[in-house]
């Protein structure tokens, strides 16, 4: 059996050019090699798999060659690797520093690459301080970590520190395009991009992702079988579900869920997932921001062409909801639960449940049977008729003024509120108990023409639609800012009998405040539910406001009266109270 190669040591690169996504890094390294201007320090920090060990090997091979050698010559003799995370002591800085000053054998330089050096010790640290400050001419260090906040901040101010960037998702799946063709293997881009994005950001890692799944498929590489191998959830997914939630199809959305979950998949995945999707239609549908969408060329046309179906305002309550879900995840009991009602509410977005009629009424008469007002019904003597055409409408004769004045007579309100003006100078407080009164006086004249009540909408309706009203007024008071008021509301729930709503309060302040405001209230539920016989019922029980026990013997009252064996406990033993 022929030894492997994996394709992260295979395709190492060997000059500073071949490093992928770290060309900033790289042009310095050279301009400062080319200038003579190399710090004798340098730190190489970083995520996992970026390359910093490679530059680092690279740079020390560099250093030394001045273009006479072989190109197989690695300088193994000037270059000296130390892993800080197994020599971490004392000791071992000791011999190091004792290393340093004997001169290179071969060569110009002698370089020290210590990897992981944030696992050095505090003394480790102290003991290093000194050489890395004023090493020897021709000794130069290179420090390689992974967590630079960990270090000293007296060994970073002695090095040179050079920041490398995670590998993007495009640099990432150009490389693996590369080595693909030099393995002769067909590869989908859609395959290799979802390799790229599984890596976030390391190249190492990439490069192990990719040659397990050629183990698994073979010389054909397909975005069917990367997924299937690394066990994520296809694009395909996300577009199915979000097809079924712009058709508002719950029960198919919930089963294509619990299918997902049947093939291993977490939820908290798949709903993290659709927030990214939601994001991604978001981004697709401007020209501008197209360039974001980190997906291949295939995905690329379908998200363009299902965020033409998908409205702004639905992709930004669709994020809202789903990373809401995404945040509540880990601390929710029923997590399967918490999913399918988010995945309800995102298929609910562009559902009009809302009954819908044209007309608009005028509020009716049962509207304040309750207040104590008796409303005067008004029918019109002669309904004029529309004129069928221009011409009749031209031709049409005017009604006689004595017609018109006995339909003004009948509209009139009978005892008029008489209007008394005041003297010009004199001015009165908005806020005065008189203008207070006159106000009310004024509207409850105005309540007293309505239209007769027969022509109005009485549409049936549930207790259970009731309630749902009843919520989303709280909802929407909430929204306004008028929590006060909605925590009143919040205080019962309605019985519904027939047309009338039930509701019971503990103290009478409650049931004044509701009264001041229930018009605004039944005005949203009988336009909601288009039925205007709907009535409120507000009675106050003195027993359900809560007794608080303050002292020890009201608590141990409060006690007994849940359970009176406490009190045979207590003579029992002859306990103190």
């Amino acid at each position: 059996m022929e030894h492997f190669v994996v394709s992260a040591r295979k395709y190492r690169p060997q000059t500073l050019k071949d490093v992928v996504g770290q060309q900033a890094i790289t042009n310095t390294l050279l301009n400062a090699i080319e200038s003579n201007h190399l710090a004798q320090a340098l730190l190489f920090t970083g995520p996992r798999g970026v390359g910093k060990t490679t530059c680092a090997r690279i740079l020390a091979k560099m250093i030394n060659s001045d273009g006479t050698e072989a190109t197989d010559e690695d300088f193994a003799f000037n270059i000296f690797e130390l892993d800080a995370a197994s020599n971490n002591s004392v000791d071992d800085i000791r011999n190091l520093t004792d290393q340093v000053r004997i001169p290179p054998q071969i060569g110009k330089y002698k370089v020290y690459i210590i990897d992981e050096v944030h696992m050095l010790s505090q003394a480790a640290f102290n003991a290093f301080l000194k050489t890395l400050e004023e090493p020897p001419k021709h000794c130069i260090f290179i420090l390689a970590t992974t967590e630079k906040h960990k270090i000293i901040p007296t060994i970073l101010s002695r090095c040179q520190i050079f920041d490398f960037k995670r590998i993007t998702v495009t640099d990432a799946k150009n490389y693996l395009k590369y080595i693909a063709e030099e393995q002769d293997i067909t590869a989908e881009d859609d395959a290799l991009h979802i390799i790229a994005q599984k890596a976030d950001g390391a190249m190492r890692d990439a490069l192990s992702i990719f040659d397990r799944v050629v183990s698994f498929s073979g010389k054909n590489l397909t975005r069917q079988a990367v997924t299937e191998n690394l066990n994520v959830l296809d694009y395909e997914t996300y577009f199915e579900s979000t097809d079924l939630i712009l058709e508002n199809k719950i029960p198919e959305l919930l089963i294509q869920f619990n299918e997902t979950l049947a093939k291993g998949f977490d939820g908290h995945h798949y709903i993290a997932g659709l927030a990214s999707h939601f994001r991604d239609l978001l981004v697709s549908k401007t020209q501008e921001t197209i360039a974001l969408l980190e997906v291949g060329d295939q995905t690329k046309t379908k998200y363009l062409e299902q965020s033409k179906k998908a409205s702004q305002e639905f992709l930004m309550q669709g994020i809202n909801l789903a990373n809401d879900c995404d945040l509540k995840y880990k601390t929710s009991k029923n997590q399967r639960l918490l999913v399918e009602l988010c995945l309800m509410q995102l298929a609910s977005i562009t559902f009009d449940g809302e009954k819908k009629n044209s007309k608009n009424y005028i509020i009716p008469a049962s509207y304040f049977k309750n207040k104590g007002i008796t409303p005067i019904p008004v029918t019109l003597p002669n309904k004029v008729e529309k004129a069928t055409s221009t011409s009749e409408a031209k031709t049409e004769t005017p009604e006689p003024k004595e017609k018109i004045s006995e339909v003004v007579e009948q509209f009139q309100v009978k005892d008029p509120p008489k209007i008394v003006l005041k003297q010009e100078n004199k001015r009165t407080s908005g806020l005065s108990l008189s203008s207070l009164k006159a106000k009310k006086e004024h509207q409850i004249k105005q309540m007293n023409v309505v239209i007769d009540e027969e022509d109005l909408p009485k549409e049936p309706f549930t207790e259970k639609d009731f309630i749902q009203v009843w919520n989303d007024y709280i909802e929407k008071l909430r929204d306004d800012g008028k929590h006060n008021l909605a925590s009143i509301l919040s205080i019962d729930t309605p019985k519904v009998t027939d047309t009338t709503a039930h509701l019971e309060f503990p103290n009478a302040t409650n049931k004044v405040e509701l009264e001041r405001q229930q018009y605004d209230l039944l005005g949203y539920i009988r336009k909601t539910l288009n039925n205007f016989d709907i009535n409120l019922s507000i009675t106050v029980n003195e027993v359900m406001e809560k007794q608080y026990a303050y002292t020890t013997l009201e608590k141990f009252e409060k006690l007994k009266e849940k359970n009176p064996s406490i009190d045979m406990l207590r003579k029992t033993f002859d306990l103190d109270v």
